[in-house]
Parts: structure tokens; sequence; C-alpha cells
């Protein structure tokens, strides 16, 4: 290993020490600070920014990831001001028992230790975990992409300076080097990092998982379905549809491919076709769909490919199949969710509840937009990621997951 990122490990894991001591209010008061201080530097955080968006092509769907502004400066701040009023998520009992021996038994929530978090081109990660660790009392290494390198680093900045102010370690919260080979030194850096995160691309998860000897949750890629059944209001399917394609098509809980029943596809696809057209969606469609939009004159039209079903889009991009009811849906989505989030317009309440029970992944969803799969829209605040995988955190891997159990015996003198 480098020795730079040596001594950022070893301040890291020793200022594990200092966490013990932070008391939720001191964490309070902080994360409170943290909010008005990303306001008064808006100028400052902005312009580090712009110099990171003139570096990226107009063409890259990763640049709305990258995009920060006046309005999502103010959702940041709030986003951390939310955090600061959750409860502490450490220090809760879980269990307590007296056993006949008389040994008295507790298993309480503690910090996970030092979380490191590997990610792309989205500055607002840098403060929803440095908030999410600060109040679960985690220290975070945070390793953001080259992509986001000066507005991170102004982040950082904001942080950092807050914590001076206050007496606090800046070892709690560190950014990493950009360089990618310091990524393999994190992975391996047993000794000081308890957890690694990876949130981003499929190909970044992938090879965290390949290649990490520190434990790894996911936060998985989205390759979301949306499926509209034959008794569906498909003035109400197609508003769903269009809000999960169009809102915000670069994050992961956005639709990638409209699943629509045969019988109603005809009916269907002349009420979207006008939002997806507008929006100027590029459509990669089925035969029979194609054939139904190309009636239409829709523009931006294209026969659908195997590679294209599976596909996480992140950009004004979508696939649609028509199926054979809803047997046929429920085996395209196992066959091509990422387990992220699924949704079935329907007004049939046994096909609803065959959806939602059937359905593997961590938001499943009937007669709603698959892009309220979000930690602050479900109430937990700000969150780390998605995950897709089904140990630890599944869902929102918001503040009440960045901890783990610890067994506290306390006894008189018993021997075994």
């Amino acid at each position: 290993m480098s020795e730079s990122i040596i001594k950022q490990l070893k301040s890291a894991a020793k200022a594990k020490q200092f966490l013990q001591q932070f008391a939720p209010e001191a964490k309070k008061t902080t994360l409170n600070a943290i909010a008005a201080a990303l306001i008064e530097k808006e100028a400052l955080i902005l312009h580090a920014n712009k110099m990171d968006l003139d570096r990226m092509d107009d063409g890259d769907p990763k640049k709305d990831r990258l995009l920060l502004n006046s309005d999502r400066l103010q959702a940041l701040s709030a986003s951390v001001k939310q955090i600061a009023d959750l409860a502490d998520p450490t220090d809760q009992l879980l269990f307590k028992k007296i056993l006949p021996n008389g040994l008295e038994i507790e298993k309480i929530t503690v910090p996970l230790g030092v979380v490191g978090v590997i990610y792309e081109s989205r500055p607002n990660v840098t403060i929803d975990v440095a908030a999410l660790c600060l109040q679960s009392g985690n220290v975070c290494l945070l390793r953001g992409g080259s992509d986001a390198l000066y507005t991170n680093e102004a982040l950082l900045n904001v942080i950092h300076g807050v914590l001076e102010r206050q007496g606090i370690t800046k070892d709690i919260v560190q950014l990493l080097p950009v360089d990618r080979k310091h990524v393999s030194e994190l992975l391996e850096a047993t000794k000081y990092v308890d957890i690694i995160i990876p949130r981003g691309s499929q190909s970044l998860i992938d090879f965290v998982r390949a290649n990490a000897k520190v434990p790894v949750i996911e936060t998985g890629a989205g390759v979301c379905h949306t499926y509209v059944d034959n008794t569906a209001d498909l003035e109400m399917a197609a508003k769903i549809v269009a809000n999960a394609k169009i809102s915000r098509p670069s994050v992961c809980n956005s639709l990638d491919t409209v699943l629509v029943d045969q019988n109603v596809a005809p009916e269907f696809l002349i009420k979207l076709a006008p939002y997806l057209e507008n929006a100027a969606v590029e459509v990669f469609a089925d035969s029979f769909a194609f054939k139904l939009l190309e009636q239409q004159r829709f523009s931006n039209l294209v026969a659908a490919e195997e590679a294209d079903f599976g596909r996480e889009f992140l950009d004004l991009k979508c696939s649609i199949k028509t199926v054979n009811g809803l047997d046929e849906a429920l085996e395209h989505i196992e066959k091509y969710s990422s387990k992220h989030s699924e949704c079935i317009v329907s007004s049939n309440e046994l096909a609803i509840e065959r959806f939602l029970n059937e359905v593997d992944a961590a938001a499943v969803y009937a007669n709603a937009s698959t892009r309220f799969t979000d930690g602050g829209e479900f109430g937990l605040g700000a969150e780390i990621g998605i995950s897709t995988q089904k140990l630890h955190a599944r869902g929102p891997f918001a503040l009440e997951k960045l901890v783990t159990e610890k067994w506290i015996v306390r006894g008189n003198g018993q021997i075994r």
C-alpha cells in the first residue's frame, strides 16, 4: 500500500474511539451546522461543480447525476437536517435475559466502525454518507469518482470546516484519492476498514464484489419494470410509466422496461406515446409494440434486441415488451430484474397480491411509480444506496442499517 492511504486508513481506525464518546446532542448540533454551511457556501460549491460539469460531455447520462444547483443544495441541506432529527440508532437494547446461572445477557446496537463507500458521479452521496455515518457513530472513507473531484473536495471542505470549529477530529470523514490503484488497496484493508459499500454501475459493483477482502454490502443497479395488466386504469398507467421514466432518468429507481398485456397494448400505447414523444424518449420495442407505435408515427423508435431487456438505461431510453398475461410478466421480471424495484398497474386485487408476493425485489409496487424507492421518500432520511442483496440490509440502506449487534454479558464469577 502507498504510505498516503495507509496514513488515512490508520487515522480512520483511530477515529472510531472518538466517536464512541460522541453524544447524540453533539451529533445533532454538528449535522445542523453542516446543513447551514451547505447554504452559506453555495457559491463555492457550485463553482467547483461547474468545473466538474465543464469536463463532462453533454451527452453523458451521468451529467445529471453530477449536477448541483441551488434547489439541489437546498434539498441536501434539508436532508441533513432530517437526519439530525432521526433517532440515534446506536445503543438500542434489542434483547435482555437472565439465564438460570445468573448471567445477565443483553444485545445492543453498535456502529459498524469504519465504512468505506465507493461511488461515481453523484456528489450528493458525499453529504448523504457523511451525515448518515456521523449520526450512526461511524467513520467514513469516501472514494468518489474523478468526474466529481472538484465538487467532492468542496463539499469535504465544508464538512471539515464545521468539524474544526466544533473541535472534532476531521478524521471521521475523509475523502480518498481518485487514483484507481487505491480502490484495490481499500478493498484489501481488512485491518482498518470494517465494511465496503459500492454505489454505482453494475461494473463497479461486480468489481468490488470480486476483489474485496473487506466485507461488502451491495447497493445494486436498478433494472426496473412496470407491468400494465389488462384491468389497469390506462390513463393512470400512462402517467405512472411516464413519471418512472421521465422525471429523472439517470437514477437507479427510474423505469427501464414497460411490460404491457397484449390485450390492452393498442389502447395503452396510444395514451403513453405522447408522454414519451414529448420527452424525446428513445423506445426499444418488441415487434408487436413496434408496429403499434409505428402506426402512431412515433419518431424515436428502435426494434428491440435481446440485449435491450435487462438493460439499465440511466437515460431517456426504455424498452417495451408485450406479454400474454401475468404469468409471462412474472417470468420476464424473474429473468431480467436486478431485484431493485418492480411495479404492477392493475385493478385486479388477486393479480396485485400475486405480483407483490411473488416478485423477488427489494421494493414492489402496486399502482405507484418506482421513483419512490428512496430513503428520504420512505421517511428514513437520506440513504447510502438501495441494497438489492438479502443479508444485513435490503432496500433503502439508511441510518437504521448502519449498525451491527453486540452482546453484553454480566456475571459474578460464573464459570463453565
